[in-house]
């Protein structure tokens, strides 16, 4: 069985969140394009994640026991190779060429291009499903890896996220795939609730999960979170995160503009200066 990391303190899990956001922000400035939002908000759990919890080994990235991470919000790609690169999946010197032509690091994810990728993203609603199919694979094979799903705001509208839900529990899945919501509130057209008001803490309740919530930028509190979901339980797990889009940017905080717009050089400047001093 591949093994996480030693644990990595809250302390050093703050250092790494900090270059992924630089990461973020250069990237998408570079390519003049794509989706900081998004990405700014899901770093404190994908670094707490792929440093304290996911079971892989980068140097090993096909090990059939590994931990699949599911990135169902497909387009926070940023987020998605930063964390890669610097968890040692493939060299920070790659970030550069994102969307670039002839790059592996196209908007969205392809599974073929890159090591670490688990699904090809692009259509919302659809990682788990997909993890559904993993997980029962995993058991005929006697395998126990677990599926990590992170889900966005907007595909928790889609019909397919909710048909997943109740399939987890009727298959007996519980101890095979944790979801995580990304519950920054914002989708592609705008506020979440004024596009279709969710409720996912009640939904995933409704269809037999634990639910449970934090702050999605505390790292000692997302760490706890995920520590809480790995525990066994008749149930399976939701940690639903509460968010802030653009998290650690003044201008792109909470702002759908930034859901999928670059910034420009001088935007780049405060962004990289803000990253670095820690904004609150």
């Amino acid at each position: 069985m591949p093994t996480r990391l030693a644990p990595v303190s809250i302390d050093e899990l703050k250092a790494i969140a900090k270059r992924i956001r630089a990461h973020i922000v250069q990237m998408v400035y570079e390519a003049q394009s794509g989706h900081p939002g998004g990405s700014l908000s899901a770093v404190e759990l994908g670094v707490a994640l792929y440093w304290n919890h996911l079971r892989c080994d980068p140097a090993n990235p096909e090990d059939p026991n590994r931990d699949r991470f599911i990135l169902s919000k497909g387009h926070a790609t940023p987020f998605y190779y930063a964390v890669l690169a610097e968890r040692g999946f493939f060299s920070t010197e790659l970030l550069s060429g994102f969307r670039k032509l002839g790059s592996p690091l196209q908007g969205h994810p392809s599974m073929k291009a890159l090591p670490g990728i688990e699904m090809s993203g692009g259509s919302l609603g659809q990682g788990l499903s997909f993890a559904i199919g993993h997980a029962l694979a995993g058991r005929m094979e006697g395998r126990e890896f677990r599926c990590w799903v992170m889900l966005g705001d907007g595909e928790l509208n889609e019909g397919q996220v909710w048909e997943a839900a109740m399939a987890v529990p009727h298959f007996g899945l519980g101890d095979r795939i944790i979801a995580v919501v990304d519950r920054n509130g914002i989708q592609n057209d705008g506020f979440a609730d004024r596009i279709m008001r969710t409720n996912p803490p009640a939904m995933f309740a409704g269809f037999g999960w634990k639910v449970i919530e934090c702050d999605g930028h505390d790292m000692a509190a997302v760490d706890a979170a995920l520590s809480e979901a790995e525990q066994p339980d008749e149930r399976p797990r939701v940690v639903v995160a509460h968010t802030v889009k653009g998290k650690g940017v003044s201008f792109m905080e909470n702002n759908p503009g930034f859901h999928g717009k670059a910034p420009t050089r001088e935007q780049l400047e405060q962004a990289l200066a803000q990253i670095a001093e820690g904004l609150a």
